[in-house]
């Protein structure tokens, strides 16, 4: 437990980060409302940790043993990893703030209030 509590910690640790627990057993990271990690806190799941990559590294991290598509969302570039030390501590940290940087680029962005206007009364 200690792997994910270093994790949840770190996840929290980036700016307008929150967590929840949604589908019984799965802790969702979040920034803006988007989810950038999802762990899984039944140690029999097929992946433990899943997060959001560019394709270039969902392609590199496809070839290391433990890693895989992950479930559902896969096709969008999710990296599923079977447990926590299927990478090392320093970069699976770096494909988190990766992820999270890459979901938040994709927020929209806020929209200025609009300008009040007095009218002149004559």
């Amino acid at each position: 437990m200690k792997a994910l509590d270093s994790i949840r910690e770190y996840c929290l640790s980036l700016p307008g980060a929150t967590e929840n627990i949604q589908w019984e057993d799965v802790l969702l990271f979040r920034v803006g409302g988007k989810i950038f990690v999802m762990v899984t806190l039944n140690p029999a799941a097929e992946d433990r940790i899943a997060f959001k990559c560019d394709p270039e590294t969902f392609a590199e991290l496809l070839e290391r043993e433990g890693a895989r598509p992950a479930a559902y969302v896969g096709r969008f570039q999710w990296i599923g990893l079977r447990d926590f030390n299927v990478l090392p501590a320093a970069e699976l940290r770096e494909l988190i703030r990766a992820s999270y940087e890459l979901v938040k680029a994709k927020l929209p962005k806020k929209k200025p209030a609009p300008r009040r206007t007095r009218r002149i009364r004559r």
